[in-house]
C-alpha cells in the first residue's frame, strides 16, 4: 500500500482493476460529469446479472475521484412511489455530500419503478434536478420510446444496452479473478460473456480447474452452485445461503429461526459473498445465483429442501397470525411467494422479482378509482354493485397504489348482507345457493367472498392481481372467522387451475357480459384454514392439485342441536381423553386438528370456557356450579349440590342455566365470534 493513501481509495483501485469492458459506457457518463457532453441522462439496459450495477459502481468511483457527489438507489429496496424515491434519495445525500446535493444520481433496477414513475422521472423529477447534474437509469428493460421521441430529451439523453463481454474482454475478466491463463479458453467458452457467470465460475474454479461444458447460462449457474455449496465452510452457513435464496428477502429474524445462535455469523459470511446483497428488508441472491441455487438444492436433497421450505414458511405464517406484526401483508406476500410449482408457478417467480410492493386496506381516497376500475372492465351495473358494496364493507378492500393512484385492487365481502345486495347482486345469489345446497349457514355464520378483483393494466390478466388478491385472501382468510370462503373470477381459464392447486372447488358459472363469471369455494369448517396452510406447503413444491385428501377433511359440521348435546357429553368426559377422543367435537372449532392430541386441546378449551364464565356478570356462580360438578371430582350431581350448600332442585335450575351459558359461549367460538386467550384457572 503506498504511503498516504486510505484503505477505502486502495479499495477503489482495486475495484477499477477488477472492472472490465463497458468503457464507451463508463466514458460517456464520464464526459457528462466533466461538462463535455451536454448528455444528462444516461439510460441503461440489460439482462440480469450482465454487469449493470457494476457499471453504476464504477461511474460512482469516477465521480467521487472529481469531488463530485454520488448517489446510489436501489428500486428493490424503495416502494415504486415519487415520495419513497425522493426520500431515499435525501437520505443517501446526507451521508456523502457536506452540501446535501446530488451530482450524480445512479438508480438501479429502474424496470421496478418505470411502469409506475416513468412519466414523473422524465417532466418532474429530472427537469427539476440542477442543470449539471447527471442522472443514470439501469433496468432490464428498453427505455421507453417517449424519452426519444421528445424533441429535447433527444438532445440530452443516451442510450446504451449492455450486451455480453467479448472474448477478449472474458478472458481479462477471468484473470482478474485469478484463473490461470490456461484454464480460460474453456471458462470463456462456458461463461459465454456473461459477467456474473463468469465471475462465478472464476471463484468455482479455484478448487475446480476442469470445469464441464454446460449447454446455457442457467446450466452454469446451475454447475457453479453446485461447486459454491461444496465449497461453505459448515453446514449452519449452508443452511443460510439456502434461507436466502428461497426467501424473497431474508431478515436476521429469519435467520435466527432456521439457524438459531450463529446466525450473526452466517450473516457476515452471506454479506459477504459476491452474490448476496443486501436490502433495506433483508439479504436477497441475484436473482440468476438464487434460481440455479435452488434447482441444484432441490435436486441435491430434496428432503432437505422440503424441509427448509416448511421452516420459512411456517416462520411467516407465525408472523401472518401475529396481532402485534404492523405488517402482516408482508407475511402474507412471502407466503405467497414461496411457490414453486403449481399452475401459477411463472408469475409468482415474476413477483419475487419486482420489488416490494405495499399491499393495504383502500383509503376512502381510492374508492371511486377502484369503482371506475371495475366500471371500464365490467360495465356500469357491475360498478354500482361495487359502489355499494363499498360503503356497507370498507374494511374488506385492499389495494396497491402508486403516484398515479390504484395500480391493483380486490374487494373482499362477507354474505348475507342482511339487505339488497344479497339478491340484487348476482354473484351473491350464486354463492348464497351454493352454500345453502352444499353446506348450509349455522346461526352465527357468515361467507368470504373474494368479489371483485382487477389491475390497472389487463385488469384480471394483470400478475399484480395474483399478489394483491393473494395477499388480501391470506389475510382474511387467517384473521377473520368465516364457515365459506369464495374467490369469484372471470379469467377461469387463467385462475380456475390456480384454485383447485389451493384445493377450492369450482361451484358454479355465471354470463357476465361477453364472458362469464365463475365461482370457487371452500367449506373452511371442514377444512380449516390450517389445515389447508400444511397441505399448501407441501403442493408449493410438488404442484399437486384437487380436492383435498378425504383423510383430511372434517364430516359435515354440526347443528346447534347436535353441539348443545355433544357439549353436555363432552362435560362428563373431562378428565378422560381416551372419552374425549371420540366427541364430535373433535371436527368441531373446539379442536386444533394440527395438534398431535386433539382430545387435549379439546378439553383444553372446555375448561378455558368454563373459567371464563368468571369473568361476565352474573357468572361467578355459573363457573361455581359447572366447576364443582366436572372438573373437581364429584362422585354424582347429590354430591355437587351437597358441597355447593344448594338444595338439589336449585342446585339442577343452576346447572341448566350454567349449561345453556357454556354452550353460547363455545357456540361463538364455533363460528368464529370469540377466541380464547390462556387463562389461569383458580
Amino acid at each position: 500500500m503506498e504511503p498516504g493513501i486510505s484503505v477505502g481509495e486502495t479499495l477503489a483501485r482495486a475495484r477499477d482493476r477488477g472492472f472490465v469492458g463497458r468503457r464507451i459506457e463508463l466514458d460517456a457518463v464520464i464526459a457528462s460529469l466533466d461538462g463535455t457532453s451536454p448528455v444528462r441522462v444516461h439510460l441503461v439496459h440489460g439482462q440480469g446479472g450482465i454487469g449493470k450495477s457494476t457499471l453504476l459502481d464504477a461511474c460512482a468511483r469516477a465521480a467521487t475521484r472529481r469531488g463530485l457527489a454520488a448517489v446510489y438507489v436501489d428500486a428493490r429496496e424503495i416502494e415504486p412511489t415519487a415520495a419513497a424515491l425522493m426520500s431515499a434519495v435525501e437520505e443517501r445525500a446526507s451521508r456523502t455530500s457536506k452540501a446535501g446535493g446530488v451530482d450524480l444520481l445512479l438508480v438501479d433496477g429502474y424496470e421496478l419503478l418505470a411502469h409506475l414513475l416513468d412519466t414523473w422521472f422524465r417532466d418532474e423529477f429530472v427537469p427539476s434536478r440542477p442543470g449539471r447534474s447527471v442522472t443514470v437509469l439501469a433496468g432490464r428493460s428498453v427505455p421507453a420510446s417517449e424519452w426519444r421521441h421528445d424533441a429535447g430529451w433527444r438532445e440530452l439523453i443516451r442510450v446504451h444496452e449492455l450486451s455480453v463481454l467479448d472474448e477478449d474482454e472474458s478472458r481479462v475478466l477471468l484473470e482478474r479473478c485469478g484463473v490461470a491463463p490456461e484454464a480460460g479458453p474453456n471458462l470463456v467458452r462456458v461463461g459465454r460473456g456473461h459477467p456474473l457467470a463468469l465471475a462465478m465460475l472464476a471463484e468455482a474454479s479455484i478448487d475446480a480447474p476442469a470445469i464441464a461444458q454446460l449447454a446455457d447460462a442457467p446450466a452454469v449457474a446451475a454447475a457453479l452452485c453446485a461447486r459454491v455449496v461444496d465449497d461453505v465452510p459448515e453446514e449452519a452457513h449452508r443452511t443460510g445461503l439456502a434461507t436466502c435464496a428461497h426467501a424473497t428477502r431474508m431478515t436476521q429474524d429469519l435467520l435466527a429461526r432456521i439457524v438459531g445462535v450463529r446466525a450473526a455469523e452466517v450473516w457476515a459470511w452471506l454479506e459477504s459473498r459476491p452474490y448476496v446483497r443486501r436490502g433495506e428488508v433483508g439479504l436477497f441472491l441475484h436473482d440468476v445465483v438464487r434460481e440455479a441455487f435452488e434447482a441444484e438444492f432441490a435436486q441435491r436433497s430434496p428432503d432437505a429442501y422440503s424441509t427448509l421450505h416448511v421452516a420459512i414458511r411456517n416462520y411467516f405464517l407465525e408472523r401472518l397470525f401475529d396481532p402485534t406484526n404492523p405488517r402482516p401483508d408482508r407475511a402474507a406476500a412471502e407466503i405467497l411467494l414461496t411457490h414453486r410449482a403449481g399452475p401459477l408457478a411463472d408469475q409468482s417467480a415474476a413477483l419475487r422479482d419486482r420489488g416490494q410492493l405495499s399491499i393495504a386496506r383502500a383509503e376512502p381516497v381510492d374508492i371511486a378509482a377502484i369503482i371506475e376500475l371495475i366500471r371500464h372492465a365490467e360495465g356500469v351495473d357491475v360498478a354500482e354493485l361495487a359502489r355499494r358494496y363499498a360503503e356497507e364493507q370498507p374494511r374488506g378492500i385492499y389495494c396497491v397504489r402508486s403516484d398515479s393512484g390504484v395500480e391493483a385492487f380486490t374487494m373482499q365481502v362477507y354474505l348475507p348482507t342482511g339487505g339488497p345486495l344479497d339478491t340484487d347482486d348476482p354473484g351473491a345469489r350464486a354463492v348464497l345457493a351454493a352454500v345453502a345446497e352444499h353446506g348450509p349457514l349455522r346461526p352465527g355464520e357468515r361467507i368470504n367472498v373474494s368479489r371483485f378483483g382487477g389491475a390497472s393494466g389487463r385488469y384480471q390478466g394483470d400478475p399484480a392481481l395474483l399478489l394483491v388478491n393473494g395477499v388480501a385472501c391470506l389475510l382474511e382468510w387467517a384473521r377473520e372467522p368465516a364457515a365459506w370462503s369464495f374467490i369469484i373470477t372471470l379469467e377461469d381459464e387463467q385462475y380456475g387451475p390456480y384454485f383447485e392447486y389451493l384445493g377450492l372447488r369450482r361451484m358454479f358459472a355465471l354470463p357476465a357480459g361477453p364472458g362469464r363469471q365463475v365461482g370457487y369455494g371452500w367449506d373452511r369448517r371442514r377444512f380449516p384454514f390450517r389445515l389447508l396452510s400444511e397441505l399448501m406447503a407441501r403442493r408449493e413444491l410438488t404442484g399437486e392439485t384437487g380436492p383435498p385428501p378425504a383423510e383430511l377433511v372434517r364430516p359435515a359440521p354440526l347443528s346447534l342441536e347436535e353441539f348443545t348435546r355433544a357439549v353436555r357429553a363432552a362435560l362428563s368426559d373431562l378428565g378422560h381423553p381416551d372419552r374425549l377422543a371420540s366427541s364430535p367435537l373433535l371436527a368441531s372449532a373446539l379442536a386444533d386438528p394440527t395438534q398431535p392430541v386433539p382430545a387435549q386441546a379439546l378439553e383444553a378449551t372446555l375448561r378455558q370456557a368454563i373459567a371464563a364464565l368468571d369473568r361476565e356478570p352474573g357468572g361467578a356462580e355459573h363457573r361455581r356450579v359447572l366447576a364443582r360438578t366436572y372438573l373437581h371430582g364429584s362422585t354424582s350431581q347429590e354430591a355437587a349440590a351437597e358441597v355447593l350448600g344448594l338444595p338439589f332442585s336449585t342446585y339442577r335450575r343452576h346447572l341448566a342455566r350454567a349449561h345453556q351459558r357454556l354452550t353460547e359461549v363455545l357456540w361463538a367460538v364455533e363460528v368464529g365470534q370469540l377466541a380464547f386467550e390462556p387463562v389461569d384457572e383458580k
